[in-house]
C-alpha cells in the first residue's frame, strides 16, 4: 500500500473517532476502570468474505497502541457462522470506546467484499472480471474500493483525475461522440486511458473509429452486447454496465464481455453480520 494511502486511512479513522467520542466516552470511563485490562472477540453471525481487518485494528490502537490485535483469518478470507475472526485485548476503555468505529469499518468492507465475490463466482468460466464504480460512500472510497480487490473484483478509475471517461452527458454537451474524443485529445496533455459510452451500435461503430482504449455498453441486453462484441472484434475492451444484477451477470459475460461494472457493489451493499463481545 502506498505511504498517501496508509496516511488517508488514518486520517478516516481519526474522523470516525472522532465523530463517535466527541469528548469521550461518558459511559465507559464511568463503569470501566483505568487500567483495567479485556480481551474482546470479533465473531461472524453470517458466512461471507472478510475485509477491513488492518483498518479494524489501526482504529483499536489509534486509542492505544499497546493494543493487541491478532487475527484468526486473513483480509479476503471466508468465514462461516460463527466463526472467530479476530481477538483483541487491552485496556477496556480504548476497546469500547473504538469498537463501534471499528466494526462499522469491518461490516461495511465485509459486505462489499462478501458481494463481489458473489458476482466473481457468477462469472467464473468466463474471461469477464468485475469492476466496481464511482458510487461509493463519501469519504470512504479508498476503503470501499480496497473491499472490493479483497473480494476478487477489479477496481474501475478512482475518481475524476485518473482516467477519461465520456458519458452521455459529455456527448451531448460536445455535441456527439466523435467531436467529444476530439476535444479530450486537444485538452487531456497526460494522456490518460479513453473510455466512451454507447447505447446501441451504432454509436459502437462511430466510436471504433476513433480508436479508444476501452468501450461501454450501456443498459444492452444480451443479444446486443454480442453483436457488440462480434462488431468490436478485439479492437477495444468492453465494458458491459446497467442493470446487471446476480441473476443475470453469467449471461453478460458469457457474451465476451471484457468487464462488467456494478454500482450495487458499493452503493447498496448490506453490512455483513459480526459481532464484538467481551470475554
Amino acid at each position: 500500500m502506498k505511504k498517501s494511502e496508509i496516511l488517508e486511512i488514518r486520517d478516516i479513522i481519526r474522523r470516525a473517532l472522532e465523530e463517535d467520542m466527541g469528548e469521550g466516552d461518558i459511559t465507559s470511563e464511568s463503569t470501566i476502570p483505568p487500567q483495567q485490562i479485556l480481551t474482546g472477540t470479533f465473531i461472524a453471525k453470517a458466512p461471507g468474505i472478510i475485509a477491513g481487518l488492518a483498518v479494524a485494528s489501526e482504529t483499536f490502537k489509534m486509542l492505544d497502541k499497546k493494543i493487541i490485535f491478532s487475527q484468526k483469518i486473513s483480509d479476503g478470507g471466508a468465514v462461516l457462522k460463527g466463526q472467530i475472526i479476530a481477538k483483541v485485548r487491552g485496556k477496556g476503555r480504548a476497546l469500547l470506546g473504538a469498537e463501534r468505529t471499528a466494526l462499522n469499518f469491518l461490516q461495511r468492507m465485509s459486505g462489499i467484499a462478501t458481494l463481489t465475490r458473489s458476482f466473481v463466482d457468477a462469472v467464473r468460466g468466463t474471461n469477464a472480471v468485475i469492476l466496481d464504480t464511482r458510487k461509493t460512500a463519501p469519504g470512504l472510497r479508498l476503503l470501499d474500493k480496497q473491499a472490493v480487490v479483497l473480494g476478487g473484483g477489479v477496481n474501475h478509475r478512482f475518481g475524476l483525475f485518473d482516467m477519461v471517461l465520456i458519458k452521455d452527458n459529455h456527448i451531448a454537451a460536445a455535441g456527439g461522440i466523435t467531436q467529444a474524443v476530439t476535444k479530450v485529445w486537444a485538452a487531456d496533455k497526460k494522456d490518460r486511458p479513453l473510455e466512451v459510452e454507447v447505447k446501441n451500435l451504432d454509436e459502437l461503430r462511430e466510436a471504433l473509429l476513433l480508436k479508444p482504449d476501452r468501450i461501454l455498453l450501456d443498459n444492452m441486453d444480451t443479444q446486443t452486447m454480442r453483436k457488440a462484441v462480434a462488431i468490436t472484434s478485439g479492437r477495444a475492451s468492453l465494458e458491459a454496465s446497467g442493470n446487471i444484477t446476480l441473476r443475470n451477470a453469467a449471461a453478460a459475460a458469457r457474451t465476451g464481455v471484457d468487464m462488467i461494472s456494478i454500482g450495487a457493489l458499493t452503493h447498496s451493499v448490506s453490512a455483513l453480520d459480526i459481532s464484538f463481545l467481551l470475554e
